[in-house]
């Protein structure tokens, strides 16, 4: 009788931490997609900044001096350039954090693309800036179009072998690696 009772109470205890935790993690997850919505939300007034900084080509502040350089020789239209590359990369990064596809890697494209537009921005010479040229791409796009033609071969055969759904097959092969190594060693 006292074995009963005991896995009773022990039942019990399961469902009341499980509970918790469920709590715990709902409020996170709130608390995160509240930040993540109002970001998006908010991204038009991030992207009007630009119209707070003078037509001067040196932007004095009491915290910084922002100095366009000879080749922008306006510190309002840089940084018009410098958030024009910013916040679409800040999206995209979100959206390559948050997705749940197969095909989330194909997001890695544009996010190199991004990033080496802004390094570029940073560059003295603007002669080079927005010159993208497809060879500093390559790289990125030697490891991406594999990456993703392998999750979708991956993707396919389970759905020819099993009897699931798209969507749990998807949840199945969503790719949580710790390492870079992991995630190439989880396609060979």
């Amino acid at each position: 009788m006292n074995k009963l009772h005991s896995t009773k109470l022990d039942l019990k205890q399961q469902r009341q931490s499980d509970q918790l935790a469920k709590n715990s993690f709902s409020k996170k997850s709130l608390i995160i997609g509240t930040v993540i919505a109002t970001f998006i939300a908010l991204t038009p007034y991030f992207f009007y900044l630009y119209t707070n900084v003078p037509s001067e080509r040196i932007w004095i502040t009491s915290w910084f001096t922002f100095d366009s350089g000879a080749d922008w020789n306006d510190a309002n239209y840089a940084i018009w350039v410098l958030i024009g590359k910013l916040l679409p990369l800040s999206l995209i990064l979100l959206w390559f954090v948050t997705c749940r596809h197969w095909w989330y890697h194909a997001l890695l494209v544009p996010i190199s693309m991004y990033i080496y537009q802004i390094i570029g921005f940073f560059n003295d010479n603007l002669s080079y800036f927005d010159d993208f040229k497809l060879k500093h791409l390559f790289p990125f796009m030697a490891v991406v179009i594999p990456l993703i033609y392998l999750s979708r071969a991956r993707l396919f055969n389970r759905i020819n072998n099993v009897e699931k759904s798209t969507q749990e097959l998807e949840d199945e092969i969503r790719i949580s690696p710790k390492s870079v190594f992991g995630f190439v060693k989880q396609y060979f």
